[in-house]
């Protein structure tokens, strides 16, 4: 099935919602191509606990923006819009359909309403200025910092978010500017049907455990253990992430591996909560289909619909 006149596919929605299984099955159908849009599937080595789509998945639809960078590398949003609107274009130009699928709001929204990202490559010593001083002096320091800088910015970041109230203040300090200048600007939009996953909180959550339990029968250990083996830190920069944090205090002698697993299960959870603040019930942007009960036949009617 040709695209059409539509020139793009968003689907989003917290983890565990079966957002790659949706995208894999109307990708085959509609000659789509999946365009990562979670900020952790990006690096290599980290397969299981990122929950990447398998092998077999990826050879059966073309997917990009996976394993493009090892763990201790920086992966901006501004890197993610460039490398995303490349693949975009570049699909699209072959006659396929783009279909950008994760469940990272940001990436997902700057891409759609084209956020005016500044060019601010990271400074490493710093942020490690800035995380000496909020291990010091608390969390909320830095956010009083942001706060009297710009008001706007602090406002809509939780001030227990120290990785980005760090980057609201680096972006200050590298391009003296207000970082709250830098949100929402439609000049360079990719806009498209946004498809959205959700389920009842609760489902959600066994699901999440599911998966957790699952992810340690297929080797999460190991793939950690491997991990800090080659010289990566685990719980530090992108692994610091449910999963990988966990196994690297079990590791270190602070939790026994039943602590780890059910400290991960936990973390999950709040991560769903936080993704669910970039991706609102009432969001009139977004399509909303139950997970539980995905209608594959109506949603292709949809697309078929759409893509005129």
């Amino acid at each position: 099935m040709p695209s059409g006149n539509l020139p793009l596919i968003y689907i989003v929605g917290p983890t565990a919602t079966g957002k790659s299984a949706l995208a894999i099955a109307l990708a085959r159908e509609f000659g789509g191509e999946v365009i990562n849009a979670d900020s952790r599937q990006v690096y290599r080595y980290m397969d299981i606990g990122t929950a990447k789509p398998t092998d077999q998945e990826r050879l059966s639809v073309p997917h990009h923006l996976f394993d493009i960078l090892d763990p201790d590398e920086n992966f901006s949003l501004g890197s993610f819009l460039s490398l995303a609107s490349a693949r975009i274009d570049e699909i699209s130009g072959r006659g396929k359909l783009p279909m950008v699928v994760g469940g990272t709001g940001q990436y997902v929204w700057a891409l759609h309403e084209g956020w005016n990202v500044p060019e601010a490559a990271p400074d490493d010593d710093y942020r490690r200025q800035l995380e000496a001083e909020a291990a010091e002096l608390g969390k909320e320091s830095l956010h009083k910092r942001l706060k009297e800088i710009d008001p706007q910015r602090a406002s809509e970041l939780d001030p227990r978010n120290v990785r980005r109230v760090i980057r609201a203040l680096e972006i200050h300090h590298l391009t003296a500017q207000m970082p709250s200048r830098f949100q929402p600007n439609t000049s360079e939009n990719r806009p498209g049907l946004v498809i959205g996953l959700t389920m009842a909180r609760d489902l959600l959550y066994d699901r999440v455990d599911d998966r957790v339990d699952r992810m340690m029968a297929d080797g999460l250990l190991s793939e950690a253990e491997n991990l800090a083996a080659m010289g990566y830190e685990l719980g530090k920069g992108p692994l610091a992430c449910p999963g990988y944090r966990e196994l690297g205090q079990h590791l270190a002698g602070e939790l026994t591996l039943e602590e780890a697993v059910q400290r991960t299960k936990y973390q999950t959870h709040r991560l769903v909560r936080r993704q669910n603040t970039w991706f609102k019930a009432g969001d009139q942007r977004i399509c909303w289909l139950d997970g539980t009960r995905v209608d594959l036949a109506r949603v292709s009617g949809a697309l078929v619909a759409a893509c005129g």
